[in-house]
């Protein structure tokens, strides 16, 4: 898959602070995915030295969630880890490992904050604006803004805001369990990325795209992980038609 992006990656904080408020600017916040074909889940998982680092891309088919291909690529981290700042950390080697990918995807989803960032760039947001395709955060954590906690059943979500409106929502993917905070990445709007969310989460807390790439880029998706898979989506199926 290719792309081209308009800057570097290495600059003073300052300077990255400012890229990341003129790059917001050509997020687009709105959009609908009718009838995806592959979804891809990207992560990566960097070494205790904080240097050496593995990224993953992991293409799922859509309705099967069935895993169609992995790539991974491991590098050197050349910016070392600043809140705020996780795309110019991480979308190198990201990016490279999308770039292996066979097929252009119809929906990304981000282990990582889309608008629901102080500068309203996050790692989701970043990577939709290069690759111009749709994008999810799908954040295990709130970076900004405020909310409430949802109702514990699965599907339940509430608002959260910041100073300019809508940032995002905490979604609770499985009950009883702690919630997502979900954003637009990019060319997508927060009702469509909720709705793919609960779509891929199969009865986990993550959305299988995000699940199984942390798994590949910590080295640990293996045979009997895509067996699972598969079985969990055939539960899904079955409860689907009752």
């Amino acid at each position: 898959m290719e792309y081209k992006t308009s800057h570097g990656w290495k600059a003073d904080i300052s300077r990255v602070k400012d890229l990341q408020r003129q790059l917001a600017k050509q997020v687009i916040s709105r959009g609908e995915i009718k009838a995806p074909r592959y979804i891809v889940g990207v992560d990566m998982a960097a070494g205790r030295a904080d240097t050496g680092a593995r990224a993953a891309a992991v293409v799922l088919s859509y309705p099967e969630l069935k895993i169609a291909e992995v790539e991974t690529v491991t590098g050197r981290l050349e910016m070392p880890y600043i809140p705020g700042l996780l795309s110019f950390r991480e979308l190198p080697l990201i990016l490279a490992a999308c770039h292996k990918l066979s097929d252009r995807p119809d929906l990304i989803m981000v282990d990582g904050q889309g608008v629901a960032h102080p500068r309203r760039l996050g790692l989701a947001s970043h990577l939709g604006i290069i690759l111009d395709i749709p994008t999810i955060g799908c954040a295990k954590s709130r970076l900004c803004g405020s909310c409430s906690l949802p109702a514990e059943e699965e599907g339940s979500h509430t608002q959260l805001t910041d100073k300019d409106g809508i940032i995002g929502a905490v979604l609770r993917t499985k009950s009883g369990v702690k919630p997502l905070y979900i954003s637009t990445g990019h060319k997508i709007s927060l009702d469509s990325a909720i709705y793919w969310v609960m779509q891929c989460c199969r009865g986990y807390r993550l959305p299988q795209p995000t699940r199984l790439a942390h798994l590949a880029a910590g080295g640990n998706l293996k045979k009997s992980e895509m067996a699972d898979c598969l079985t969990q989506n055939r539960r899904f199926d079955e409860r689907a038609e009752r």
